[in-house]
């Protein structure tokens, strides 16, 4: 793996002018990255529709006694997307960012992020500590016939990343009013951008089953958190997770919901990450 371009750790992120640090992954992928702040490295993982820009306000409260990196994920942003897509590819995607920023780390993922951090954790990564935010295992026994997810791929292969975009917040279960309020907001045009890379969550995803044996193998501390005002299906998964791990513990922080507030989220990890 190669560094490409570098520039000073702790310098000021600005989404218009920033130019990232760039790793080469394992099939030739470009990996863009950012690290801020000083101390033990966390790296932070975002789900559907993320850039390493998107967590930026967490970044730097971790980054008062972290060195964090946030990195955009294949396709995502900076970096470039070789196919064809697989999950162990992006588990690679991570190693390189690893590697190359000190050869281990712990990890927050949120969303498809987090469910990419424990299938990297499990996988035999150097992760040291491993915090996730409602990996979205969403499926439910007692109602086992759930929607598909054809309707984005279908979208996108017919050339149209809008109706994508759509079509996969309506399988998050967001209503058709909030989706017309998001298509006249200024940041609709930045989702759709990314629309292309949706499949790659819906695929991490699976069948919203979680994959207890394979988590099994996952022998880190490993932090579990769904939010109070979430739908059923976060503190499900949730429990799950954390009973599959071999040292999992499961927390809801009251009055959040997927969308968390990262002025509430950054205390619980940053007390994790020192225990």
């Amino acid at each position: 793996m190669r560094p490409v371009r570098d520039r000073p750790i702790g310098e000021v992120m600005h989404e218009d002018a920033v130019t990232p640090q760039i790793v080469e992954s394992a099939d030739g992928t470009d990996i863009a990255y950012d690290t801020v702040g000083a101390g033990p490295l966390v790296i932070v993982i975002g789900g559907a529709f993320n850039t390493r820009l998107s967590p930026y306000p967490l970044v730097a409260l971790l980054a008062e006694q972290f060195s964090v990196v946030s990195y955009d994920r294949r396709g995502r942003g900076g970096s470039s997307d070789v196919q064809p897509y697989a999950v162990e590819r992006e588990v690679e995607d991570l190693a390189a960012v690893i590697e190359i920023s000190g050869g281990s780390a712990m990890i927050y993922g949120h969303s498809s992020g987090a469910i990419l951090a424990l299938e990297a954790a499990a996988a035999g990564l150097p992760i040291t500590k491993v915090a996730v935010y409602e990996p979205p295992y969403t499926y439910d026994s007692n109602n086992p016939h759930q929607a598909g997810d054809d309707s984005v791929r279908t979208a996108l292969d017919a050339g149209n990343p809008e109706l994508a975009t759509e079509n996969f917040l309506r399988l998050t279960g967001m209503e058709d009013d909030a989706i017309t309020w998001m298509k006249s907001s200024d940041f609709w045009v930045n989702l759709v951008a990314v629309a292309h890379t949706l499949p790659y969550d819906l695929t991490l995803a699976d069948s919203g089953v979680v994959p207890a044996a394979r988590l099994a193998a996952i022998a880190s501390p490993t932090l579990v958190m769904d939010g109070g005002d979430s739908p059923e299906w976060a503190g499900r998964a949730g429990n799950a997770v954390a009973t599959a791990v071999a040292h999992g513990n499961r927390i809801t922080i009251d009055g959040q919901s997927h969308a968390v507030d990262h002025a509430v989220l950054a205390p619980v990890l940053i007390e994790f990450f020192k225990a």
